[in-house]
């Protein structure tokens, strides 16, 4: 994947998420962004796809842990999957991550 702007630092919800359609392996994506100022990494990037609900809605879910691993509550079942990691906690199911991070202004997505 390469590297792309997506939005700037100022479109991001602080310790929430947003949704932002993007190209990823040449097709287009809804990727969920969220923003966690008070943790090392900052911003995480993942599918927008609850895989569980068959919908685009993971940008509206509840950021919050399980043990110490920080996750988001697909706002439909209400299972969580992690934010480092795509993995669902409670069933064999992921999503796919992507590399993010904060360049000035600007939320860039790709390695």
């Amino acid at each position: 994947m390469s590297q792309q702007i997506i939005c700037t630092v100022s479109d991001l919800v602080v310790n929430s998420g947003v949704c932002a359609l993007v190209e990823v392996h040449g097709e287009q994506k809804q990727v969920a962004l969220f923003y966690l100022p008070e943790t090392e990494q900052k911003l995480y990037a993942l599918d927008n796809w609850d895989p569980l609900g068959n919908a685009n809605v993971l940008s509206r879910g509840i950021v919050g842990s399980v043990g110490d691993e920080l996750v988001v509550a697909s706002p439909l079942y209400k299972q969580h999957f992690s934010l480092s990691t795509g993995d669902c906690i409670e069933a064999d199911a992921s999503v796919s991550v992507y590399p993010a991070r904060i360049s000035g202004a600007h939320v860039v997505l790709g390695a």
